[in-house]
């Protein structure tokens, strides 16, 4: 036996790494999901898949991974990997006009993770209230940053207005996901047979 059995037990140590496994494996599927783009050629802010990724990381996994692996997220794109929206990457692109919905995935992710550990979920309607809040987040970041680019009298009209209906798809695609699952763990979680 040695000092690090003693600091960091096995079992901790296993927690750490599977945690760290998580986070990572949900910053590459923000990653991935944030090339799923549609350029408006009015705004310098695309529709991504990126914000329903964001929002259910948070809603499956807590505050404290929720956001981290948004942080993550958003280390891996600052440091030159090809994370963001595109593929684009760099402090250019974390202070440039998205960058306010890049912080803004941070905060919803931690404040959706929050209310998902008060049980904010059990619901549909409590799950699409979660996202909804969610949106909002990352759309008050988003758009305060974006007017220093483009106006305030510009900034619903390039930031807000052409999203509207896409996150309005991407908030029911979230609600049957987390509906599916829900149902799919208390089916098992029923039968003592958790995935």
């Amino acid at each position: 036996m040695n000092y690090s059995d003693i600091l960091i037990p096995e079992r901790s140590l296993s927690n750490r790494v599977v945690n760290i496994a998580i986070i990572m494996g949900t910053s590459w599927i923000v990653a991935i999901s944030a090339q799923i783009t549609i350029n408006l050629p009015f705004s310098p802010v695309p529709i991504t898949g990126q914000t329903l990724a964001v929002l259910l990381a948070g809603l499956f996994l807590g505050k404290n991974l929720g956001a981290a692996s948004i942080a993550a997220y958003l280390a891996q794109g600052a440091a030159g990997l090809p994370f963001f929206a595109g593929g684009k990457y760099g402090l250019a692109t974390l202070f440039g006009p998205t960058g306010g919905y890049l912080f803004g995935f941070l905060a919803a992710a931690y404040i959706v993770g929050m209310l998902s550990e008060l049980r904010y979920q059990r619901s549909l309607f409590q799950a699409s209230s979660t996202i909804i809040v969610g949106n909002v987040i990352i759309y008050i970041f988003g758009l305060v940053w974006l007017a220093r680019f483009v106006g305030e009298s510009q900034v619903l009209q390039v930031g807000l207005y052409p999203f509207l209906i896409g996150d309005l798809l991407k908030i029911l695609l979230g609600i049957v996901l987390v509906g599916g699952s829900s149902a799919f763990l208390s089916r098992n979680n029923s039968t003592g047979n958790l995935v």
